[in-house]
C-alpha cells in the first residue's frame, strides 16, 4: 500500500455526510469498519464509542475541504497540520510479499496500525494521505461538488485543474440543469421580443402606418 492511497480515505469519510440533505450514513461500527478497506486489523478494534468520534473527525476533514474550495488555502493547510499534530503516524518499509521481475520485494512506505483507537488509526492515515496529495498536487486540488444539494468532496487529479463535481452522475445533473436553464432563458427572451415587437405595432399612428 503506498502513501498515495491514503488520501481517499478522508474522501470516503467526509462523503458519509451529505449535510444539504440532512443526511448520515455514518451510523454504525458495520460502516466505520467498511470505511477503513483492506486494514482489516484497524477495522476490527471499532466500536460503538468511535462512530461519535468519528463524526468529529469527519467535520474537521470537511473544513480542510471547504477552507480549499474557498480559496483559503493557508487555512486549510493549518486545519490540517492540526489533524497531523494530534493525529501522528508511524511510516513502516513494507514489501507485502510481492516481488518484482527478478525477485527482488517491492518495497515501499505504509502507515502502520495505530496503537490507541479505530478512530486515531483512521485519522492519522486520512490526515497524512491528504497532507501528501496537497503538498504533491496543490491545495487547489480538494474541492467539494459544485452540483447543488451535493457537496461531496473529491481530489481533482485533472490535467487542467478542472473538475468541479464528485462523481459523473453529478456532472451530467449538472449539465442537464444548465442546458434547461439556458433554454427557459432563451425561450423568455423570445416571448419578451415578441411582445414588444408587438407593442410596437400597435402604438404605430394610422399616419405613420
Amino acid at each position: 500500500m503506498e502513501l498515495a492511497y491514503y488520501s481517499d480515505y478522508a474522501v470516503r469519510l467526509v462523503n458519509t455526510e451529505e449535510p444539504a440533505r440532512n443526511k448520515d450514513a455514518l451510523t454504525s461500527v458495520e460502516v466505520i469498519r467498511d470505511l477503513f478497506g483492506p486494514a482489516t486489523q484497524m477495522a476490527r478494534r471499532a466500536t460503538d464509542s468511535d462512530v461519535t468520534r468519528f463524526r468529529s473527525v469527519r467535520a474537521r476533514l470537511r473544513a480542510v475541504f471547504t477552507a480549499a474550495d474557498e480559496g483559503d488555502h493557508t487555512g486549510a493547510v493549518d486545519l490540517l497540520n492540526s489533524l497531523l499534530l494530534e493525529f501522528p503516524v508511524s511510516p513502516q518499509i513494507s514489501g507485502h510479499d510481492t516481488l518484482d521481475e527478478e525477485g527482488r520485494p517491492r518495497w515501499h512506505m505504509h502507515l502502520a496500525d495505530h496503537p490507541s483507537n479505530a478512530t486515531a488509526g483512521y485519522a492519522a492515515i486520512a490526515a497524512m494521505g491528504l497532507a501528501f496529495h496537497l503538498t504533491e498536487f496543490g491545495a487547489d486540488r480538494l474541492g467539494l461538488c459544485q452540483a447543488p444539494p451535493c457537496r461531496n468532496a473529491y481530489l481533482d487529479t485533472s490535467t487542467n485543474r478542472s473538475r468541479r463535481y464528485c462523481s459523473d452522475r453529478c456532472a451530467t445533473r449538472a449539465n442537464v440543469a444548465a442546458y434547461r436553464a439556458r433554454k427557459r432563458l432563451e425561450a423568455d427572451r423570445s416571448d419578451h421580443t415578441g411582445l414588444t415587437a408587438e407593442t410596437s405595432q400597435e402604438s404605430t399612428t394610422p399616419a405613420e402606418r
